[in-house]
């Protein structure tokens, strides 16, 4: 039996269903053209600058690239990861003007003037910063996931010099860790904060 253009016998078959079921067809049961119809749009593009590790870096974005997109992408800062992609595991986390967030939630032209630093500036003239040292020599950067904590746990440190271990756990409470090396993180934030102390 033939079909029409664009339609085919899935989309017949689960489209006859949903008419016998009395509903509609949910967004997700759409025929995929319609749905790359809706992604191809054009989006506008904005020539921006951003300042990441010190360094001015100009590029075209367009207006729904996020700052992680950019930073791994155009900027080629491939320590950012993009795991869920929601915030809501926090291995994108960067600094913007030293407070950590989220960058698949931040659209790049929103950052304007403010400061990127990533887990590749945290590291000045190839010396490790004292949380990316402990994070070695502790075993608590293992899968990726653990650059965003790494961050976190910098900033805290940088704010409160002598940190308690429920410190830390509060600075990492919205970090996912598949490895579960919590307790290594902990170990690691308290060893740094020593270190730059001494």
């Amino acid at each position: 039996m033939g079909s029409d253009e664009g339609l085919s016998r899935r989309d017949l078959l689960s489209g006859s269903v949903y008419a016998a079921l009395g509903t509609g067809a949910p967004n997700w049961a759409l025929p995929a053209a319609a749905a790359e119809a809706e992604t191809s749009k054009p989006a506008s593009a904005h020539d921006i600058v951003l300042r990441v590790n010190g360094v001015d870096r100009p590029l075209k974005v367009e207006s729904r690239m996020t700052l992680a997109e950019a930073l791994r992408g155009p900027l080629g800062l491939t320590g950012t990861k993009i795991a869920c992609n929601r915030g809501a595991c926090s291995a994108c986390t960067v600094w913007l003007d030293g407070t950590p967030v989220c960058s698949c939630m931040t659209f790049a032209v929103e950052v304007g003037p403010r400061e990127v630093t990533t887990i590749e500036g945290l590291a000045k003239d190839d010396v490790l910063h004292p949380v990316q040292q402990a994070f070695i020599e502790h075993d608590a950067m293992q899968c990726g996931f653990c650059t965003g904590m790494a961050l976190s746990v910098a900033a805290l440190i940088a704010r409160n010099p002598d940190p308690t271990a429920e410190d830390v756990e509060r600075a990492i409470s919205g970090h996912v860790c598949r490895c579960g090396s919590y307790p290594h993180v902990v170990a690691a934030t308290l060893a740094a904060a020593k270190t730059r102390k001494g």
